[in-house]
């Protein structure tokens, strides 16, 4: 009897939705296991029509491929179907295990004209297995990364970010080894990956997808936040949902203690997020922390003002009134902004932003 592993109940779930066709198996030369540069063993490729014409790239090596075969030699063969339940799979298997890190992940590339389908996408999902397997931080549906560059190198794309969100077609199995997802890596600029995490990431991404089916990535898309209605959507998103980000990184941040008032101080591009961000999580009575390499300041909401140091955390209370202060007061403009119902004053400096190689490119003042 053959031995199904965990490779090939990936491998059938995908031949589910592409019966006539073999994907374009990219394998890795030396597995990172070994000892080679690569993580995953591999990166499949099949040609898709749903939507619109793309090309589906597919990882194997975020779960478990392989089994032992001494193991499992009595079992029944694997379908790996989303449909089927574990006792569908095989006798034995725990339903309640999961296969490596819980998903393998999907890229969906709008196609052109081309007999071949791009490699970047393939060393794009390398990368990202490098930083899994390096710092042990996982991905999961609503999750977001910013990429520091374009996802296609040496292009001018403005796809900056990544969101991840279950992949809408090929969803999630139980394999020989375990449950897992397909995480779909989808494409989205700066200010949308700024706008996903003032909102809940899911909640952006499942409105992201109505206007583009799939989360097929195109190069040359522009912002979906200059469209009015996806941008009203968002908006009444975030006055609904709150956000699900409570700690935003600003490489300017300061604070500190002068006579009776408290200074901070932080980057003139940071501005509008920081304040979507202080009303969708402290107005929903969520706290919302500031942080930077040597400071960290943490917002709640409270019935009176308040401002503490609490071991090495900058504690500041806000009521409604205090913080529709801060809101309407602050602007993403250079300047020292001095609050009259709370002793704070906020100051706001250049943001600087540069390329990869440290380079200043653009000056937000």
């Amino acid at each position: 009897m053959e031995i199904m592993d965990g490779f090939s109940c990936i491998s059938n779930r995908i031949k589910e939705f592409y019966p006539e066709q073999e994907g374009l198996y990219y394998a890795t030369l030396i597995s990172g296991y070994l000892g080679g540069n690569d993580p995953l063993d591999g990166v499949e490729i099949w040609k898709s029509d749903k939507c619109c014409p793309h090309w589906l790239y597919v990882t194997y090596g975020f779960t478990d491929l392989y089994v032992d075969e001494e193991d499992y030699e009595n079992e029944e063969d694997c379908a790996g179907s989303a449909d089927k339940d574990i006792d569908n799979c095989r006798d034995g298997f725990e339903d309640s295990a999961i296969s490596g890190y819980g998903f393998e992940l999907t890229f969906r590339l709008k196609r052109g004209n081309e007999d071949q389908p791009p490699v970047w996408p393939v060393n794009m999902l390398q990368n990202l297995a490098r930083y899994v397997f390096s710092t042990g931080n996982t991905f999961a549906s609503g999750h977001y990364l910013n990429a520091n560059g374009p996802i296609a190198l040496e292009t001018d794309t403005k796809l900056t970010c990544l969101g991840f969100l279950t992949d809408p077609e090929l969803g999630s199995i139980q394999t020989v080894n375990g449950s897992m997802t397909f995480l779909e890596a989808i494409g989205i600029t700066l200010d949308e990956h700024a706008a996903m995490m003032c909102w809940n990431g899911q909640n952006f991404l499942n409105e992201l997808n109505k206007y583009i089916p799939y989360g097929i990535a195109d190069l040359f898309r522009t912002t979906l936040m200059e469209l009015p209605a996806f941008r009203s959507a968002w908006e009444q998103g975030v006055a609904r949902d709150g956000s699900s980000t409570s700690v935003l990184y600003l490489p300017e941040l300061t604070a500190d203690q002068k006579n009776s008032r408290c200074c901070l101080q932080f980057g003139a591009g940071h501005v509008e997020q920081v304040v979507t961000l202080l009303r969708a999580r402290v107005e929903k009575d969520r706290p919302f922390i500031l942080q930077c390499d040597t400071t960290v300041i943490e917002f709640r909401h409270a019935e009176q003002p308040d401002i503490h140091m609490d071991d090495e955390v900058l504690c500041i209370s806000l009521t409604s009134k205090n913080l529709n202060e801060i809101c309407q007061l602050v602007r993403p403009h250079t300047g020292t902004y001095c609050m009259d119902t709370i002793p704070l004053t906020i100051g706001i400096v250049p943001t600087y932003i540069r390329d990869n190689d440290g380079n200043i490119i653009e000056t937000v003042e």
